[in-house]
């Protein structure tokens, strides 16, 4: 793992005071926030998609699509920056994912997206932040 994928050793509850209520609410207590209640659904432009904890690049612009979901939807991320679980609380088995250095909860991931992956990255989007092309990414939170 490269030093910027290298999960972070920080207390959960010190994110508590870095981001919002609701971002804390989704990324450290795994909540989802309403379907269409994210501007980052409608999002077109080129740019980065971050974690909106640790500030780690997890999708890039040409990677989103439109689902009809009413949550920002990607049919891949880059590479190494998201991590898996199986998820049980809707009873049947879903694949939870999370940033791979701090741990927040991003989404869960499906089989049933466009291709040339098939999958789609059902994303919160108080778990982002957009960064737009030509503007600099943010340096990663320690």
């Amino acid at each position: 793992m490269s030093d910027a994928t290298e999960k972070l050793n920080k207390p959960v509850e010190e994110w508590r005071h870095l981001v919002s209520p609701e971002a804390y609410g989704v990324l450290f207590e795994s909540a989802t926030e309403p379907p269409g209640s994210s501007v980052l659904n409608g999002e077109k432009r080129e740019g980065t998609f971050i974690c909106a904890a640790c500030y780690m690049p997890l999708f890039d612009w040409s990677m989103k699509y439109e689902s009809g979901t009413g949550w920002p939807s990607f049919f891949d991320a880059i590479p190494g920056h998201l991590g898996t679980t199986t998820d049980f609380k809707m009873i049947l088995p879903r694949t939870e994912y999370h940033c791979a250095r701090c741990g927040g909860h991003q989404g869960h991931v499906f089989k049933d997206g466009p291709s040339p992956t098939g999958q789609r990255y059902c994303n919160n989007g108080v778990a982002l932040c957009f960064v737009p092309a030509g503007d600099d990414v943010p340096a990663l939170r320690s």
